[in-house]
């Protein structure tokens, strides 16, 4: 059996010292060296196989961390696991204890497109695997053609109703394979459109007119948020068929990264897809003449197959159904607690398919630095995350080391 693990790290805008990544934000060497530290002591903690990381402006300043986090773990290795020379270096206690370190030539980087110079930087994602590669990686930022969204009008007279385009991702989803044991996975991250408005700057001004809090606008506050839901649902569909078209390629499928809504937000569940109706042979035909014409029960379980083939699943509620635990968070504020960072994992995953190829054994999540912003005592620390790492520990099945 082979045991493996995958992880998500959203790190809060990894960059090295003395650069402006957002306006009159950057760090001191001191500050630099602190989250170095920081995000070497996490990698430690999860000693993930696979990790997902996101709001990376620079892979040096990772590579910088991976490098800092292997001395670590050699260090260690070289204090708690005997040689051979011991006779007891055999004991399983001391396979568990050992750390692995990362490889850099295992790290993909996927720089965002939109980066800009000095106060416009924008960030993207990487993934980093103890396992390498198979093939090349895939970033899918510029669509080659724009995603246009027709909105069908609500009565059949009244024509077009409108659409939203969308040209870019405002941020790139990653895709790789990783090879582990006789399988290969297909990880997909990502970092959806956040929660923060977009607001429009007319020509020549020198800002949004909804930026300026003096001058509250209520109304054009929420079209900017608006704004970012229709952005990130759209993200949320772009990234919808990459995974079904992996799916249908008969490849088992992880999805990762920081989705910034909750597993039940439309967005989310764009990703995820349909949750399949209990019974279709209760439902009226699409092209139903009386009120008698219902699916049948062929195709109740037709249409079910069908749906529960692409359907993703969060690792997250496999471990709370497993272990009665219900209080995972990956982020605070405004006193809500809730958990944005997702792993969601294809049926291949899933405990009620007999033709699975792996058990979901456990999940973890390290969140004991996240504090909420909102309340005075206790700000969370501008140099750590504010987002929590999540972790699924994974078992290879009919898979022989």
């Amino acid at each position: 059996m082979t045991d493996f693990t995958i992880a998500s790290f959203n790190v809060k805008n990894l960059i090295g010292a003395d650069q402006e990544f957002y306006q009159f934000l950057s760090y001191t060497p001191e500050e630099y060296a602190w989250k170095r530290d920081w995000m070497a002591d996490q990698m430690m903690s999860l000693d993930a196989d696979i990790i997902g990381f996101q709001e990376i402006f620079e892979e040096d300043a990772l590579l910088d961390v991976i490098g800092e986090a292997n001395t670590r773990a050699h260090n260690l290795n070289a204090a708690t696991i005997p040689d051979e020379t011991k006779r007891y270096h055999r004991k399983a206690i001391f396979r568990k204890l050992a750390t692995h370190p990362w490889p850099k030539d295992g790290l993909v980087f996927a720089p965002n497109s939109a980066d800009g110079g000095p106060g416009e930087r924008r960030p993207g994602v990487a993934v980093l695997s103890r396992f390498g590669f198979v093939g090349d990686p895939e970033i899918i930022q510029d669509l080659p053609e724009p995603v246009t969204i027709p909105f069908p009008a609500l009565r059949g007279d009244e024509g077009d109703a409108g659409s939203y385009t969308l040209t870019r991702l405002s941020r790139p989803i990653l895709k790789v394979r990783v090879p582990v044991g006789d399988q290969v996975i297909t990880i997909f991250n990502c970092h959806l459109k956040s929660k923060l408005g977009e607001f429009i700057r007319p020509e020549g001004a020198p800002f949004a007119p909804e930026a300026d809090l003096t001058r509250y606008d209520p109304v054009g506050r929420a079209l900017g948020a608006a704004r970012s839901a229709m952005r990130r649902m759209a993200e949320a569909w772009v990234l919808r068929k990459l995974v079904v078209a992996e799916i249908k390629a008969g490849h088992p499928v992880a999805v990762l990264g920081d989705f910034n809504d909750g597993e039940h937000a439309v967005s989310s569940e764009i990703i995820a897809g349909e949750v399949p109706f209990k019974n279709y042979s209760w439902m009226l035909r699409h092209d139903a003449k009386t009120d008698r014409d219902r699916y049948s029960r062929e195709e109740n379980k037709q249409i079910t197959g069908a749906v529960e083939a692409v359907r993703l699943h969060s690792a997250e509620k496999l471990f709370v159904r497993k272990s009665l635990r219900d209080m995972v968070y990956t982020s605070a504020f405004g006193g809500v607690f809730e958990s944005i960072d997702q792993i969601f994992l294809s049926r291949h995953f899933h405990p009620d398919n007999p033709k699975r190829i792996a058990d979901m054994t456990y999940f973890s999540v390290l969140n004991d630095h996240i504090t909420d912003g909102s309340h005075p005592e206790a700000p969370y620390n501008k140099l750590a995350s504010d987002h929590g790492q999540i972790m699924a520990h994974l078992t290879l099945l009919g898979d022989e080391e």
